[in-house]
């Protein structure tokens, strides 16, 4: 189990999980690094998952831009809510849920979020390589490989990279998007994106908006961790990342109304600006923030499955592989991608919570904690209500949920969000759970 840092090992996340734990990192630090995930060139074209939700009625450009600002606000909470246990214990996001689910089930959730973010990974370098083609051209290949080689370079100094967000990145960020967001405003649009649309898809855009955020759930752990307060961990994720996706969201809806709600053209109007060759420029180098995040998250969850591990090798070989998957995946595959996320990890906090709620935070956290089974059962519940609500619509996956739907005779309404029926319920399963195991506990101690 990793100790607390002394003051002469402050500078940098050690190379293993026993290592020292920096805790260095303030509100500003913390604030500059949500924020900037906030924003995010994927962002821009995919706020059309909200206003296009999968297997729903599209919505309004009204309904969209409310839609995004409930989803954003409840999946920021979340975000905040899951950042609290790493500031308390000092442990990454996959070492904490050993104390949830035990040592060897807490397997079962790293090898999930591996998986989902070398996917993140993949898809941030195939959107920096088609936002730098447009901005100044060159070989799709040579953008990609750049922004591998830059991400990877970032992640052998995780904290020193969170410095610099605050220093100097923020700014230039914060002017770009303002630029952007002026100019895009301030033209005629050459659509109508609502004037088919309606209010009836409006959970299903909400819970894509969430599961944008939610994504980060499974690694907030690992940032917040090296936090000074747990307050300010919290509050730093929920309104860093908060403020900066909704702003992220309506500038990519501004910018979808001047090209007819063509993704693929969302970046046009943005480089029509005088200056938009820069803010865009300074928009794709930042991106690198969110494959940064990405890969170096990748790299401490493998590290619950093997401690030992020194995380720069492993972020060096996983940098690799999503350099090398970036080369032939496209961006359409991005929206149902964010279907299956959210129904993963919407009901994993949702345990985490219920579970809490009973045992007020006691973890065990060493790695061959006891397994608690029934802790997975509950996520099992969660994840099947969402997907019971919102199939979404990945081949395969999505068609088997909707036969089940069908074959029981669930209709689901207009008004049911997946999102949040899925996180109460398995809260609601988790807590029962470990109130039964807590009574158990209590029985053998007592005969």
């Amino acid at each position: 189990m990793a100790v607390p840092a002394s003051p002469t090992e402050r500078d940098e996340v050690a190379p293993t999980l026993d290592g020292p734990v920096p805790r260095s990192l303030g509100f500003l630090d913390q604030g500059a690094f949500w924020a900037n995930l906030g924003v995010s060139l994927l962002g821009f074209a995919g706020v059309l998952a909200v206003l296009q939700p999968a297997g729903a009625p599209p919505l309004t450009v009204t309904a969209a831009v409310v839609a995004t600002v409930v989803g954003t606000a409840i999946g920021s909470a979340m975000v905040g809510l899951s950042a609290i246990p790493g500031a308390r214990t000092g442990a990454p996001a996959m070492v904490v849920l050993r104390g949830l689910f035990g040592g060897v089930l807490s397997w079962i959730p790293s090898v999930l979020n591996v998986v989902q973010l070398i996917g993140w990974g993949t898809f941030e370098l195939v959107v920096i390589a088609q936002a730098g083609t447009l901005a100044i051209g060159g070989p799709t290949w040579a953008w990609v490989l750049g922004a591998g080689v830059l991400t990877t370079l970032l992640t052998l100094r995780p904290l020193g990279m969170l410095r610099l967000l605050r220093r100097v990145v923020t700014i230039l960020v914060a002017i770009s998007v303002a630029y952007l967001a002026w100019w895009l405003f301030t033209r005629p649009a050459a659509a109508d994106l609502g004037e088919s649309g309606s209010w009836a898809g409006f959970w299903a855009g909400t819970d894509a908006a969430i599961a944008v955020a939610v994504s980060w759930i499974p690694v907030a752990s690992d940032y917040s961790r090296h936090s000074k307060r747990t307050s300010t961990a919290f509050t730093a994720a929920t309104v860093g990342y908060g403020l900066t996706q909704v702003l992220c969201f309506v500038v990519g809806l501004a910018a979808l109304s001047l090209v007819g709600g063509n993704g693929d053209d969302v970046f046009a109007p943005m480089l029509a600006a005088p200056l938009g060759v820069v803010a865009l420029l300074v928009l794709t180098l930042r991106e690198t923030d969110q494959s940064f995040a990405n890969v170096y998250s990748t790299a401490v969850s493998a590290q619950n499955l093997v401690p030992r591990a020194d995380r720069r090798a492993l972020c060096v070989g996983i940098g690799v592989l999503i350099t090398v998957l970036a080369l032939g995946v496209t961006i359409d595959d991005f929206a149902v991608f964010l279907a299956v996320i959210g129904s993963v990890f919407v009901p994993l906090l949702g345990v985490g919570v219920g579970e809490a709620l009973v045992n007020k935070g006691r973890l065990d956290l060493s790695r061959w904690a006891p397994s608690r089974p029934l802790m997975i059962v509950a996520w099992v519940v969660g994840l099947a209500v969402y997907q019971l609500i919102n199939p979404g619509g990945a081949p395969g996956w999505s068609d088997a949920w909707t036969a089940l739907r069908d074959a029981i005779g669930f209709v689901p309404p207009s008004w049911l969000s997946a999102s949040l029926t899925s996180f109460l319920v398995a809260a609601l399963v988790a807590a029962g759970c470990a109130a039964l195991g807590a009574r158990r506990t209590e029985i053998v101690r007592a005969g």
